[in-house]
């Protein structure tokens, strides 16, 4: 500071007065940028999977759903395992009811995280009327359901095969937002 500088600072503190005592000072918490979530009780109250009577996916029919409008291309990049995986769920040995509630928390999960791609593990049995194949026609419908779901499909061997599910979700509004404007960076 040039010694002008210190002086109009000097004029500019002279009404100034120190704080007494600092120790009474406490600095609150920035508010949180994410909404306080939902309890798990909370969310199942509008949970709108339904269960009751079931049609049987048979073993020897994989899992599959292309919603209107997807490309075949998407679905055949989706079976062959080459959209990395955002979050798996565990859904073997799990009661229906169980998978029911833990399908739709971790579906509304993945909306708010933006994912693209889940795993679903949800077993295979030897029999038509086993746990895991009413659990798997269970997913079938279920998967349905949810809007977000734009394709699904058996895993690859090494995620689980006939025992998984590839999950693709639609690109959520924020990020056809980024899309567009990355892209149309580009174009100029």
């Amino acid at each position: 500071m040039e010694f002008d500088d210190w002086d109009l600072f000097k004029d500019a503190m002279e009404d100034v007065t120190p704080l007494k005592d600092c120790a009474n000072v406490h600095w609150l918490k920035s508010p949180a940028t994410k909404p306080a979530r939902a309890t798990l009780h909370d969310l199942q109250l509008d949970n709108p999977l339904t269960t009751g009577y079931l049609n049987i996916v048979p073993l020897t029919r994989p899992l599959e759903f292309k919603a209107e409008g997807i490309q075949q291309g998407v679905l055949e990049k989706l079976r062959m395992g080459k959209y990395a995986q955002s979050a798996t769920l565990n859904l073997i040995r799990q009661p229906v009811e169980s998978c029911r509630q833990q399908l739709f928390t971790f579906m509304l999960q993945a909306e708010q995280e933006n994912y693209r791609n889940l795993l679903i593990v949800h077993g295979k049995g030897r029999e038509e009327g086993s746990h895991a194949n009413i659990v798997r026609s269970y997913l079938d419908r279920w998967l349905q359901q949810f809007e977000q779901v734009q394709a699904y499909c058996m895993a690859q061997p090494h995620h689980g095969g006939s025992g998984a599910c590839y999950v693709g979700l639609r690109k959520s509004e924020q990020a056809r937002l980024e899309n567009r404007e990355r892209h149309a960076k580009h174009s100029r």
